[in-house]
């Protein structure tokens, strides 16, 4: 009997700890739903509703304003130079970390990781002292007649600073876990190092790419502390699209400034959305190379 009761009380605590498993699930579900509508859906549903109060009308006027489509414009093409070159850097320094060892290769890494630990403004002030007109470099690109600081140059280097951590880390995990079987297999075939790049290892971290360059282009469009430091705020010339916001909000320009945030809400859902059909498409691929 005395054998039967301590097998028995196990088995017992086993059931009341499955019984509670619903309840202890739908609580966290509920806590993450409510937390996600506090903190992500009310603010973005209410960013729209304060864009359209006073009608499209309004909407499409505070878009067609010459200094809105300029800090459009501007954005876009802040994009256009920062994202490109994280892609180039990002594989490289993937390639270098997950391929060869080396001397410093966690110095590398941990240096890849400074603009998630260094506060933007910081960095946008470290560019002000280098390229300032009273900085270390300012003068000499003043006298060959480069502005950087308060121009497009200066915020190009802030926005790449503060985004170039994001294709690296993405791929550098992803590279160690496929390995170097592939492309040696390649090489071995007699291809050459850049048809191997091409044909092999590319199509292996496509997907892993994509979703870098998608995370980048998302807080380049999005980045303020460091291009407000460097920038000027010079209104129709060197405001960004999250600067400008802050501009007509400041001027009390409320459905104005609505109306360019709502831009940026629009492409943070667009970015969510491709974010998940690319985490999706690759957890595909994963799956299919581990059955394999």
């Amino acid at each position: 009997m005395v054998e039967s009761t301590i097998f028995r009380e196990p088995m017992k605590r086993d059931r009341d700890v499955a019984d509670e498993r619903p309840l202890v699930r739908r609580l966290l579900i509920a806590l993450t739903v409510g937390l996600m509508a506090i903190f992500f859906f009310t603010p973005v549903a209410l960013v729209f509703v304060e864009a359209f109060r006073k009608g499209a009308p309004a909407f499409l006027n505070a878009l067609g304003d010459p200094d809105t489509q300029s800090a459009i414009r501007l954005t876009l093409l802040v994009a256009a130079i920062a994202v490109p070159i994280n892609a180039l850097f990002g594989v490289a320094a993937a390639w270098a970390a997950a391929r060869f060892q080396f001397p410093g290769k966690s110095i590398l890494i941990t240096l890849i990781d400074l603009p998630f630990s260094v506060s933007p403004v910081v960095a946008g002030l470290s560019y002000v002292v280098l390229f300032g007109s009273r900085g270390y470099f300012g003068p000499w690109f003043a006298a060959h007649g480069i502005p950087v600081v308060f121009a497009l140059p200066g915020i190009a280097l802030a926005t790449t600073f503060v985004t170039f951590p994001f294709v690296a880390r993405e791929l550098i995990p992803l590279m160690q876990q496929q390995g170097v079987d592939d492309e040696e297999a390649a090489l071995t075939l007699g291809a050459s190092p850049w048809r191997m790049f091409f044909t092999v290892t590319l199509p292996n971290i496509k997907w892993g790419l994509l979703y870098g360059i998608l995370l980048c282009n998302a807080r380049a469009m999005g980045e303020f502390g460091a291009v407000a430091a460097v920038s000027g705020r010079i209104r129709g010339e060197t405001n960004t699209l999250p600067l400008h916001v802050e501009v007509l909000y400041g001027g009390f320009d409320l459905a104005g400034a609505f109306a360019v945030a709502s831009i940026l809400a629009g492409l943070a859902l667009v970015t969510l959305i491709v974010k998940t059909i690319l985490e999706w498409r690759h957890a595909d691929e994963l799956a299919i190379s581990r059955r394999r």
